[in-house]
């Protein structure tokens, strides 16, 4: 009824956010199947094919991204932290994303060469994307609470953007890098929040008693699709708003 041209691009193992080139044309992913038992990135293109390790192969990775030139790639790994694995969460709670200390960002060449470490402070460093002018914003606990911060494609010119109690992570830039849409726990059940690429005029624009995450902006930059647990949804299903929350 909603979705229509419904494309399936992986057929085995678990697959997961996939996120496409700037250009539309490539999509990179993360991925744990035979022979690959924690999770990889992998680049492929926009019908499935081509699908290719783009990641050192060892540790668990998380969160890549292409930058704008379509050249160079970022992802989060702890592979710095041991070649194995690290242990699962335990499903007591429910899902729960694990939030390890050995991840930190690295940079790429689009087929894995060149790799680069562009943090290095203690704790989790990842959920890092890219905006059209190529700064990153990613989630960090290096202050003690998990915070949004900004940085220079490179690493230099750390910026921290969220200063609450809770969690804030998962942020993406707009189409016209201004704003940056995050979830945040702020408030105790998780929110999609906006605010300007400096911080500032932070605002929750999903609050209606339910848990949202996830938000992801339409390529004009009007709309934000995310997650709800609204509607009785069991899993949460997908919803779009206006960027103003209406």
């Amino acid at each position: 009824v909603h979705l229509t041209n419904l494309r399936q691009l992986t057929f085995a193992g678990e697959n997961a956010e996939a996120y496409y080139a700037f250009d539309g044309n490539r999509l990179i992913f993360q991925t744990r199947r035979e022979g690959v038992p924690c999770d990889q990135i992998y680049t492929m293109e926009l019908d499935g094919t081509n699908a290719r390790m783009v990641s050192t192969g060892d540790g668990r990775t998380t969160c890549g991204y292409f930058f704008p030139d379509g050249e160079s790639i970022l992802y989060a790994s702890t592979h710095l932290g041991g070649a194995e694995c690290p242990p699962e969460p335990g499903f007591e709670m429910g899902y729960v994303w694990p939030i390890y200390d050995s991840y930190d960002i690295f940079t790429a060449n689009s087929d894995g060469s060149g790799l680069t470490r562009i943090t290095d402070t203690d704790g989790y460093d990842a959920e890092a994307t890219i905006g059209p002018d190529g700064r990153i914003v990613f989630t960090s606990v290096r202050d003690g609470d998990m915070e949004i911060y900004s940085m220079n494609g490179d690493g230099s010119d750390v910026r921290r953007l969220t200063n609450r109690p809770g969690p804030d992570g998962g942020p993406f830039f707009s189409p016209d890098g201004s704003k940056i849409a995050y979830t945040s726990d702020a408030g105790g059940l998780p929110q999609i929040y906006l605010m300007n690429v400096d911080g500032s005029n932070q605002v929750n624009i999903s609050n209606n008693g339910e848990s949202d995450s996830g938000p992801s902006w339409s390529t004009d930059g009007t709309k934000i699709a995310f997650s709800s647990m609204r509607d009785d949804a069991t899993w949460g299903e997908i919803y779009t708003m206006n960027a103003d929350g209406t």
